[in-house]
């Protein structure tokens, strides 16, 4: 009766620690973006009654699963290279808009989500400021 008890408690354990590895696998792997260091999910149907969630690097996966309704999501890096990220997804810039404090680039890209803009899919905003880069699938809602 005692083995029996000690091999459930075995099998019990190694299967808590291979659902434990497999979420360690895959909770950072339902981000659209990897390496961020603080997240933003864009929750609604459309902009005008977008909520926004913000979450820091340790806990936007996890935050990612328990939300329902995700129509987008951003993530905010202290420095990037633009190029390189972009052809890392599959991108291609659109158009770009320059203001006085940043250059936006809206581009096709390999993403999830996509809006129209003038007249063109877009599925990936990257809004590059002084104080860093901030990347979205499909914009950036909000104030960046």
């Amino acid at each position: 009766m005692r083995k029996m008890r000690t091999a459930t408690v075995i099998v019990v354990t190694l299967a808590a620690a291979f659902i434990l590895l497999l979420s360690l696998i895959v909770l950072p792997q339902r981000l659209a973006f990897n390496g961020g260091d603080s997240y933003c999910f864009y929750l609604g149907d459309t902009s005008k009654n977008c909520r926004v969630v913000d979450a820091d690097r340790d806990t936007a996966a996890l935050k990612r699963l328990t939300l329902s309704g995700v129509c987008g999501e951003s993530a905010t890096f202290s420095s990037l290279d633009v190029q390189s990220f972009i052809e890392s997804v599959g991108g291609e810039i659109l158009f770009t808009e320059e203001m006085s404090d940043s250059v936006n680039y809206y581009c096709s890209a390999r993403l999830p989500y996509s809006v129209t803009l003038y007249g063109k899919t877009v599925n990936l905003h990257v809004c590059v400021k002084e104080s860093g880069v901030t990347v979205a699938s499909p914009i950036i809602f909000g104030g960046y």
